[in-house]
């Protein structure tokens, strides 16, 4: 029962990193732009949260809609900066790393490199579970789940049934045909990464509903992202998520049968052959993302 409890708890966990990986795999995927920047801005999405409701009292999660809204300018002129000076794929990864490393700097700098939690007063989740039959799952990691799968199956409508999202598979697939068909893919890539920002802001929203914030935490967050990227497919909304339930899941599984420490040997492990034999990802898309 306990292996089951620990595989069901890490692919509920895996949601979160989901959540996370999203909007980094889309802005990849489609823009050809690897936001290290992307982290920052969870960062900042979980410290926003942290001190809006801790200083006004207010829900955590409605607390997010200000993160989300400041999270999705931010994504939005960072992309602008990379359209104007026309960014390549590899200069984007460095010039975001050490945008990562600002923000991070920052971050320390406003709420000191001390471990900082939400008081239960304002985050009532932190404390709460639910049981099913002998198992129980902490509340945090069920909403993450609940907002996981909200925010793939809203991105897979919006990209298969409006304009917009049908434009940016175009561009995603051929930008020299989808730009003579007259595509603005300026205006559609700051929009995208925008929208990226916002979603980096609700995985920094459900990271601190349930566990203690430091500046340090992206480099934690770096390595069980991109694999979750690259398992689910770089650009594959769905895929995202599967390969973060079953990232979570294996490393949960891994844990109670062999070691903790032995998780991230058995999940990249799984990366290396995947870019050995499925290079597209182990979840394949109708639409090629």
């Amino acid at each position: 029962m306990s292996q089951l409890q620990a595989t069901i708890f890490g692919a509920l966990s895996g949601s979160l990193f989901a959540v996370m990986a999203l909007g980094l795999s889309v802005v990849w995927g489609f823009l050809k732009i690897i936001n290290l920047a992307h982290f920052g801005m969870i960062l900042i999405g979980a410290y926003l949260t942290f001190e809006l409701a801790s200083t006004t009292g207010i829900d955590p999660i409605i607390a997010v809609v200000i993160g989300a809204i400041a999270m999705f300018l931010f994504g939005a002129i960072v992309q602008a900066g990379f359209e104007r000076w026309r960014v390549s794929e590899f200069n984007s990864l460095l010039i975001s790393y050490g945008l990562l490393i600002i923000t991070v700097q920052v971050v320390s700098n406003v709420w000191t490199a001390d471990f900082q939690r939400m008081d239960s007063s304002v985050n009532p989740y932190a404390a709460q579970s639910l049981a099913l039959g002998p198992l129980r799952f902490p509340l945090p990691t069920l909403i993450a789940a609940g907002f996981a799968v909200i925010l793939v199956v809203g991105a897979k409508l919006i990209l298969e049934r409006t304009y917009s999202g049908r434009a940016l598979q175009a561009f995603g697939q051929d930008r020299d045909i989808a730009g003579a068909f007259g595509i603005d893919h300026t205006k559609l890539g700051i929009l995208l990464a925008g929208a990226a920002g916002a979603t980096a802001a609700i995985g920094g929203m459900l990271h601190s509903l349930g566990e203690s914030l430091h500046p340090d935490a992206p480099f934690e967050w770096v390595g069980r992202v991109f694999a979750i990227v690259i398992l689910g497919g770089i650009g594959n909304v769905t895929g995202t998520l599967y390969a973060g339930l079953l990232v979570g899941g294996i490393s949960g599984l891994t844990a109670a049968v062999w070691s903790p420490s032995a998780s991230p040997f058995v999940v990249f492990s799984m990366v290396v052959l995947a870019l050995v034999f499925r290079p597209t990802g182990l979840f394949p898309s109708k639409t090629g993302h």
